[in-house]
C-alpha cells in the first residue's frame, strides 16, 4: 500500500487527524519564511502527540550544524528533510551530525532535474521528488507551493525505487499521480489546506482514503 507523509502539520487537532486518518508520516516545517513554521516547543508538543503512531519528518532548509542540534534534540525526529541546496557531501554531513536518515528534496521542471537524484542516492536515505518553482512565481518557496510537475518524468522506468512524490497534490488528483508513478510514499502539504498554513481535517481525511482506496 502506498503511504501518506503529511506535512506542515502546526496544530494538536490537525495532527490528530492526520493521526487519525492513518498518516504514516508527519512533517514539521523549521523555516521562518514559511505559513507552516513551527518553533521548537511547537514542534516537541506535536511530536509527542505523533510518537509510536506515525514517523516524525523534520523539515529544514539548509540549516546550519546549530539548528539542526537543536532540532534534534527538542524534537527526536525519526528523519531530516532537507529541502534546500543541499549537496550529497551535505546531505551525508546532516546524516553524520544527527545520525537520522536523511530525505532529499529534488525540485523537478525537466528530465535533467530528476536525473540529478541518482548523485545523492548514497547519502539520502529517501528522495523526495518536488515541483521546482517558476523564478516568475512571487513569493515562492522551497516547497509546499502547490505545484505539480509532469509526473511522466518518473514513470514506471524510474531507476530510484526509493523515492516520494510531492507537489501538487490534492485529494481529486493523487490516485491519478500514484497510478502515473507507481510512487511508494506520497506527501502533501497545500493540497489539505484551507489557506496557506492553515490544514482542513476534511481534506486530510479525504486524501489518505483516497490513497488508502487506491491500495
Amino acid at each position: 500500500m502506498t503511504a501518506v507523509k503529511i506535512c506542515g502539520l502546526s496544530t494538536p487537532e490537525t495532527m490528530a487527524a492526520a493521526l487519525d486518518a492513518g498518516a504514516d508520516m508527519v512533517g514539521l516545517v523549521f523555516y521562518p519564511r514559511s505559513p507552516r513554521h513551527v518553533t521548537l516547543d511547537q514542534a516537541a508538543r506535536l511530536a509527542g502527540q505523533a510518537r509510536g503512531r506515525a514517523s516524525i519528518v523534520a523539515l529544514t532548509v539548509d540549516a546550519s550544524d546549530e539548528d539542526l542540534r537543536a532540532i534534534t534534540t527538542a524534537v527526536e525526529p525519526d528523519f531530516i528533510q532537507a529541502h534546500g541546496a543541499e549537496t550529497p557531501a551535505r546531505v551525508a554531513a546532516i546524516h553524520d551530525l544527527t545520525g537520522l536518515p536523511v530525505i532529499k528534496a529534488i525540485k523537478v521542471h525537466d528530465a535533467a532535474d530528476v536525473a540529478q537524484a541518482a548523485a545523492f542516492s548514497a547519502a539520502a536515505f529517501l528522495i523526495l521528488y518536488d515541483a521546482k518553482a517558476p523564478e516568475t512565481l512571487t513569493g515562492a518557496l522551497p516547497g509546499g507551493n502547490g505545484l505539480a510537475f509532469d509526473w511522466n518524468l518518473l514513470g514506471h522506468g524510474h531507476s530510484l525505487r526509493r523515492f516520494m512524490l510531492s507537489g501538487g497534490l490534492t485529494p481529486s488528483n493523487v490516485v491519478k499521480a500514484i497510478r502515473a508513478t507507481e510512487a511508494p510514499i506520497v506527501d502533501v502539504s497545500s493540497g489539505v489546506e484551507s489557506a496557506p498554513g492553515i490544514k482542513d481535517v476534511a481534506l486530510i481525511r479525504k486524501f489518505i482514503e483516497q490513497v488508502q482506496r487506491e491500495g
